[in-house]
């Protein structure tokens, strides 16, 4: 197991940011940390890789806990913070050699890793330039560098696509996934596009508590509510609200069909059905024994965002979904 999270709590003052949360992360895994700003997502990756102490609980890494083995920890992890901390009056490559030298790299490794690094983050363009003078893309980029110079098992990537354009976006992203490939990845992010394009797995974390922990997949399947499909429909009928939504309306499951408006001979529904219910089929059947052309159907997966808000709005927390 590349982390091992046990009973976890942070204390400020009397404040819980992180309440008693536990959770593994499995090697070779990319997983994504969500939550709300404030949720508790940068407090427990500073806990992590021994950036501030805990409360209460413990934390492995690699199998070394964090507080008897600070040290031989700092050396399996690679951290990007938040707020990316670069000295902007170096250039790119002596901020590199100067990273590799802090964790004990030298002579031939050394420049094996900065030419890696340099090529793995796509910022041999910009390699003798003083970062001050990069775009946020590029500084992202060096920092990832800065994160992965001493050839960490362990990435923890705090925001890594905060303030990036889209195009940019994309290429932090892919980046992500071509070192999830080789190393353990844990994304923190309240972006939930980034952990649907980059992440096997995904813990949601709402006011110093998991609220979820599973693949989207599992995530979707556990909190999907109402399903949706959507019809079109070729009908030669003068009123389909008399002659079509009444058919729908008997079929077992179906909780409400709402009629979409016609366009010649096709019509459009959305039909709503109880949980857990797939009634393709069997619209399929009616639609045969009726005569009518099935021309399109299609059935709305729960999305993360949906997810995302059942546990993460005040009304969720209340107990009022």
């Amino acid at each position: 197991m590349a982390i091992a999270v046990r009973n976890l709590t942070k204390l400020y003052g009397s404040e819980k940011a992180v309440n008693d949360i536990s959770f593994d992360v499995k090697t070779g895994e990319i997983l994504g940390f969500l939550g709300p700003n404030g949720a508790g997502k940068t407090t427990t990756m500073k806990i992590i890789t021994c950036y501030m102490p805990p409360t209460s609980g413990k934390v492995e890494v690699e199998g070394l806990d964090i507080s008897e083995h600070s040290f031989e920890v700092r050396k399996k992890i690679g951290y990007l913070p938040e707020m990316n901390p670069l000295y902007l009056d170096m250039n790119v490559v002596e901020y590199l050699d100067y990273s590799a030298r802090l964790h004990g790299l030298n002579n031939a490794l050394l420049r094996s890793r900065l030419k890696e690094m340099i090529d793995v983050c796509g910022i041999a363009d910009v390699r003798h330039k003083d970062i001050g003078e990069l775009s946020k893309g590029f500084r992202q980029r060096v920092g990832l560098a800065q994160a992965m110079i001493h050839d960490p098992e362990v990435l923890i990537l705090d925001e890594p696509t905060s303030g990036l354009d889209p195009n940019q976006i994309v290429e932090i992203r892919n980046l992500i996934r071509q070192l999830g490939r080789a190393k353990t990845v844990v994304l923190s992010t309240h972006i939930l596009s980034e952990v649907q394009a980059t992440c096997d797995r995904v813990i949601i974390i709402n006011e110093g508590s998991i609220v979820a922990d599973g693949t989207l997949e599992q995530l979707q399947q556990d909190f999907r509510g109402s399903e949706k499909i959507s019809l079109e429909i070729k009908a030669s009928t003068a009123n389909a609200m008399t002659a079509m939504v009444p058919k729908f309306k008997e079929m077992a499951h179906v909780d409400s069909v709402e009629y979409g408006g016609q366009d010649g001979d096709l019509h459009k529904f959305s039909i709503l059905t109880e949980k857990g219910f797939d009634i393709r089929e069997e619209i399929f059947r009616r639609a045969v024994s009726e005569g009518w052309v099935l021309i399109e159907m299609s059935r709305k997966a729960t999305s993360l965002e949906e997810v995302f808000r059942k546990l993460t709005t005040a009304d969720a927390m209340n107990g009022k979904e």
